[in-house]
C-alpha cells in the first residue's frame, strides 16, 4: 500500500487536476504532503514502536492509513485532499518505521538476504502495479478509486498482522523527542513551501525569503538538538560509520532523482502526448517489470557481492537512464523514453533490496528501528525535496498553458525544454550518489546478524 500510493497517484494527477480544478503547485503538494508526513513522523514512530511494541504500532499505522485513504477518496477540493494525504503519510510513517524491524528480528544470516529480497520484490511490485492499476482505476472508474482500493487491502493486512506478527520492543533504547519532531517538521515544511511557491511569488519576495530563513534555522536547530538532547530522535554517532552514511545518501539520491521524476514524466505522457491514464500506465510497464524482476536477484546477490557494488552500479544506471530520457524533444513519441525506462528499472531493482538490508545491518539489532526510520526519512525527504526543487526549475521555463487540454506548439515546446533540464539535473544527482555509495559502503562496517540470546 505504501509504495503503491506513490506510484498509483502519479498516473491520476492530471485527472485530479481537472476534477478538483487543481493548480500545478496543488499537484506537487498531493505527492509532497504524503512524503512530508512520512519523513517527519517516521523517526518518532520508530521510538514509539520501541517503547510500546512494534506489532502494536504497525497495526495502528495500518488502521490510520486506511482511514486516511477513505478521506482521500471522498475529497471535494485540493486542500482537503492534501490534508488527507498528509494524514495518510503519518499512518505510512508508522508502518515504514516498524516493517523492516519486524522483518530483521525474524531472519538472520543468509535468510535475511532472502527476506529483504522478497521485501525488495514487494517494492518492485508496487512500482510495477502502481502505474497500471492507477491507469485502469482512473480510466474505467474514477481517480477516487486509487485511494478507495486501499480499504480492503488495509482490512486484510490488519487481520493477517494480528495472526502472524510477533511482538517486540526495546524500551531501554526508545527516544521520544518532541523538540526534534517540531523543528524537523517546521523546517522541512517551510523549505518545501518555499521551493514550490518561489517561482509564482518571486524568489526575492518577503514571504519566500522568510520561509527559507525559517527553514534554515529550524533544520539547524534540529541538528543541534540531536547533538545535545539525551532523548534525541537521531543518534548522530551512527553517521560516523561510513556505510550507514552511504545508505542515507543512496536513499536520498535515488528518491530525489528517479522517483521524483515520475510526476513530471506522467504529466508529459498525458498533457503533452495526450495519452489516457491507462495508456500512461502501460508505458511505465517496462520500467516496472524490470525493477520487479531485478529486486529479488539483487537481494540474493547481496550475500555474495559487495553491497557497495550493487548500490553504486544501481545509482549509476539510474543516472544513465535519466540521461537517456533527456533526449526527448517536442516531436518525440513516448518510445524515446523506453531505453531509459528499461535501464532505470534495472537500477531501481539493484538498489532497493540491498539498501533496505544495509540500513539495518550497519547497526546493532536493538537499533534496527531507529536505523530503519532514518533511512525511510531520507527516502521521503528525497522525494519531497526532489519534486519541489525539480519543480522550481521546471516551472521557471514552462508556459502555464502547457497544463491545459490540447496545448499549443509553443506551450508544448516550453514543457519539453523544462523536462529536458530537470532530467539532466536528476542524472547528475544520481551520478553523485553512485560515487558516494561506492566509496562509503564498506563491508567492515556491517554488524554480524544472529539470533538474540534468551
Amino acid at each position: 500500500m505504501l509504495l503503491l500510493d506513490i506510484t498509483i497517484v502519479n498516473v491520476a494527477l492530471p485527472a485530479i487536476e481537472r476534477a478538483l480544478d487543481a493548480s500545478f503547485s496543488d499537484l506537487q503538494w498531493v505527492v509532497d504532503a504524503y512524503a512530508l508526513g512520512l519523513a517527519t513522523c517516521v523517526l518518532t514512530a520508530g521510538a514509539l514502536a520501541d517503547l510500546f511494541g512494534r506489532k502494536r504500532l504497525f497495526l495502528i499505522g495500518v488502521v490510520l492509513f486506511t482511514i486516511a485513504s477513505a478521506a482521500c477518496g471522498i475529497a471535494n477540493d485540493p486542500l482537503f485532499l492534501i490534508v488527507a494525504r498528509g494524514i495518510q503519510g503519518i499512518g505510512g510513517a508508522i508502518m515504514f518505521a516498524t516493517a523492516l524491524a519486524l522483518i530483521s528480528q525474524e531472519f538472520h544470516g543468509r535468510e535475511r538476504g532472502t527476506a529483504f529480497g522478497i521485501w525488495g520484490a514487494t517494492v518492485g511490485g508496487a512500482v510495477a502495479i502502481g502505474p497500471l492499476a492507477g491507469g485502469v482505476l482512473t480510466s474505467w472508474l474514477s481517480w477516487r478509486w486509487i485511494f478507495l482500493v486501499n480499504l480492503p487491502i488495509g482490512v486484510g493486512a490488519v487481520l493477517l498482522s494480528m495472526r502472524q506478527l510477533h511482538e517486540s520492543r526495546d524500551p531501554d533504547h526508545s527516544r521520544l523527542d518532541p523538540i526534534g519532531l517540531v523543528t524537523l517538521t517546521v523546517g522541512l515544511f517551510c523549505l518545501i513551501l518555499a521551493l514550490i511557491e518561489g517561482n509564482r511569488r518571486g524568489w526575492s519576495s518577503e514571504l519566500i525569503v522568510a520561509l527559507l530563513v525559517v527553514a534554515a534555522l529550524m533544520l539547524a536547530a534540529f541538528v543541534a538538538s540531536q547533538a545535545v538532547e539525551r532523548t534525541s530522535m537521531v543518534d548522530l554517532a551512527l553517521f560516523k560509520r561510513p556505510a550507514f552514511l552511504g545508505a542515507q545518501i543512496t536513499a536520498f539520491a535515488i528518491s530525489s532523482s528517479m522517483f521524483a521524476m515520475f510526476l513530471y514524466l506522467t504529466l508529459y505522457l498525458q498533457n503533452i502526448l495526450g495519452l489516457s491514464p491507462l495508456q500512461t500506465g502501460l508505458r511505465f510497464l517496462p520500467l516496472s517489470i524490470v525493477s520487479f524482476v531485478t529486486a529479488p536477484i539483487a537481494g540474493r546477490l547481496s550475500a555474495r557481492v559487495p553491497i557497495r557494488l550493487l548500490l553504486g552500479v544501481g545509482l549509476a544506471l539510474n543516472a544513465l537512464a535519466l540521461w537517456l530520457m533527456s533526449g526527448v524533444s517536442a516531436s518525440s513519441d513516448w518510445t524515446v523514453l523506453l531505453p531509459g525506462f528499461i535501464v532505470g528499472g534495472i537500477g531501481i531493482g539493484l538498489v532497493n533490496a540491498p539498501l533496505a538490508s544495509t540500513a539495518v545491518s550497519t547497526v546493532r539489532q536493538e537499533r534496527a528501528g531507529m536505523a530503519s526510520g532514518i533511512n525511510n526519512t531520507f527516502r521521503q525527504i528525497g522525494i519531497a525535496t526532489g519534486i519541489a526543487a525539480l519543480g522550481a526549475i521546471f516551472a521557471s521555463q514552462v508556459d502555464p498553458r502547457a497544463f491545459a487540454p490540447h496545448p499549443g506548439a509553443a506551450a508544448r515546446a516550453s514543457f519539453v525544454a523544462g523536462l529536458h533540464d530537470i532530467l539532466i539535473v536528476g542524472a547528475i544527482v544520481a551520478a553523485c550518489g553512485a560515487v558516494l555509495a561506492a566509496a562509503l559502503v564498506r563491508r567492515r562496517d556491517f554488524v554480524a546478524s544472529g539470533p538474540q540470546p534468551a
